[in-house]
């Protein structure tokens, strides 16, 4: 039973993390939609905010009830998890994917409101979060260890740190391009 639980988890974790990478993907192209001229502008708006809405309340929360769910039967089945220091860890990396879940939950709210105010540069960003939890939970899973999931995430921010350079080169070649 306990595998099936931990399967089940694993499942809904993934879809989980689908939705919130793609939905701070969504939120890049609402606010890019924003600088559009009439009638772009209100159209993309219009279609971002739906896709929006149906990612996240068809998709992602679900999953991660789901996704909860499972883990909380796979510590029912088997309690010896909460003695492991690495669990702890990772159960602090899950409580910052909360927040990060419900900062998103707050820009859709923002975004049906048409009351978003940041910019794709922020959300660009604001995407390497949920990137640099997940390596450091998978890694903490994986290796079941409370110290060597530091180099996996500290690997991540420098991979994240030389793609934001990457974006930020591309930026600068892009708008000499437009001159």
């Amino acid at each position: 039973m306990y595998l099936y639980l931990k399967a089940l988890h694993i499942i809904f974790i993934v879809c989980w993390f689908a939705g919130l990478f793609y939905i701070v993907r969504l939120f890049v192209y609402y606010v890019e939609a924003q600088l559009k001229s009439e009638p772009e502008k209100e159209i993309l708006s219009a279609q971002y905010q739906l896709m929006t809405n149906r990612l996240w309340y068809i998709i992602t929360w679900p999953a991660a009830v789901l996704a909860v769910a499972f883990g909380i039967g796979m510590f029912i089945y088997n309690p010896a998890l909460f003695s492991q220091p690495w669990m702890h860890v990772k159960l602090f990396f899950v409580l910052l994917l909360f927040i990060y879940h419900f900062k998103c939950q707050q820009f859709v709210t923002q975004i049906e409101r048409r009351t978003l105010k940041k910019t794709s540069a922020f959300f660009r960003l604001w995407n390497e979060g949920a990137t640099i939890i997940l390596f450091a939970v998978v890694f903490l899973a994986v290796l079941k260890n409370a110290i060597h999931w530091i180099y996996g995430v500290l690997g991540i921010i420098a991979l994240a740190f030389l793609l934001m350079m990457g974006y930020k080169f591309y930026k600068k070649i892009r708008q000499q391009n437009k001159q």
